[in-house]
């Protein structure tokens, strides 16, 4: 039975862990051995500032001798002068050290505490969440034999960070940080199953090849600075549609072009996906894709008919127009004609969902284009 007891004091927050020593003499020691470490939570009760960790920090790090962890949660409301940082840095250190396999760093207090630019070497970290942090590239560099599978990163500052590199990850979120301005960081993460990127601020990344891509969740809006003011002109001479340091090529489309998932959200100014387009990706393993308004202007169509016809395994067709809420007033499910259905679209498209607010003018006009490949309406 003794045996269960770090595991179970591991989920116990590391105040409430050093307390039950004073249970009985047979648990005096037994916090030590406490497979979690954890301070700070979200719920708003346990919250301090680094200062006041300081104390409970480091004597925990020095009587826990290197013990093993499996997780470690350090969550901060405020930190201050430089010592703070460097404390922090210390503690993650040396929850890598003790071989942590969740390592999980919040900074709450609406500024960007600043990482160490240095690798991160471990053979037992998995899942690493970075929440309110300051990043350079070598800390984002995996490629030395790590075992990193889950890597969150959440309201982050990323502006120097050139490449995010690994072999081992297999799931990457990306969600409401600030990448660099001026050039595009680079995802190399050949093993990627999943990919979530959303509320990035300035220049979206650039995706290497995902061979293994299950499923991608990409959002662009105005946040990114990837927009031109002559959103249709082919001749566009926008500085920030073609730059030279490499960006004139795919950014996105090709690096998602593996997935059988797939939703892909813009804002109408954004050039991104269209001009993606222009290399001829082909989503040939797709078979579940949302798209939203971006793909259906201007009246054209030319980006919605493409990536139907160049999805041959495609089943469902999900267009989420002009609306951004959870639940939508009108719910429509188009009928796929198997009789007549367009021969440039694939054959396994089955269910095809359209989803807004109102039934205006713009949605007709998507309505009247997808009858051109026989798929017809009826309200749910």
């Amino acid at each position: 039975m003794h045996r269960i007891y770090p595991y179970i004091l591991g989920f116990l927050p590391s105040p409430e862990a050093v307390r039950t020593s004073l249970l009985a003499r047979r648990w005096r020691h037994l916090w030590k051995s406490a497979t979690g470490l954890r301070v700070g939570c979200r719920n708003g009760k346990e919250l301090m500032s680094v200062e006041e960790a300081w104390s409970l920090l480091n004597h925990l790090m020095i009587l826990c001798g290197g013990a093993p962890l499996d997780t470690c949660e350090l969550t901060f409301d405020d930190f201050g002068e430089q010592d703070d940082v460097a404390h922090v840095n210390l503690w993650f250190r040396q929850a890598v050290m003790c071989k942590a396999r969740v390592l999980r760093l919040h900074i709450l207090s609406g500024h960007w505490l600043e990482l160490d630019n240095l690798p991160l070497v471990s053979k037992h970290l998995k899942t690493l969440h970075l929440y309110g942090v300051r990043l350079h590239s070598k800390l984002l560099n995996f490629s030395r034999r790590l075992a990193l599978e889950y890597l969150d990163i959440e309201c982050c500052n990323l502006s120097t960070v050139t490449k995010i590199l690994s072999d081992s990850l297999k799931h990457l979120c990306i969600d409401d940080s600030v990448l660099p301005h001026d050039s595009r960081m680079r995802i190399q993460a050949p093993n990627l199953i999943s990919l979530c990127l959303d509320v990035l601020r300035y220049r979206i990344p650039m995706l290497c090849s995902m061979p293994s891509l299950v499923e991608a969740f990409i959002k662009i809006d105005m946040g990114c600075s990837d927009c031109c003011n002559a959103e249709n002109d082919e001749t566009c001479d926008c500085e920030s549609c073609d730059m030279a340091d490499g960006s004139s090529n795919c950014v996105l489309l090709k690096g998602v072009s593996h997935a059988k998932n797939l939703a892909l959200i813009s804002t109408p100014e954004m050039f991104v996906f269209k001009k993606d387009l222009r290399w001829g990706p082909m989503f040939r393993m797709l078979k579940t894709l949302l798209l939203n308004e971006y793909w259906c202007v201007p009246n054209d169509f030319v980006a919605l008919a493409y990536i139907l016809e160049h999805s041959p395994v495609l089943e469902k067709l999900t267009l989420q127009l002009f609306s951004e809420r959870l639940e939508h007033k009108v719910k429509m499910k188009l009928c796929v004609s198997s009789t007549k259905r367009s021969p440039a679209i694939s054959e396994h498209l089955k269910k095809v969902e359209l989803k807004c607010e109102v039934i205006d003018d713009k949605v007709l006009k998507v309505l009247k284009f997808l009858c051109t490949y026989n798929i017809c309406f009826s309200f749910e």
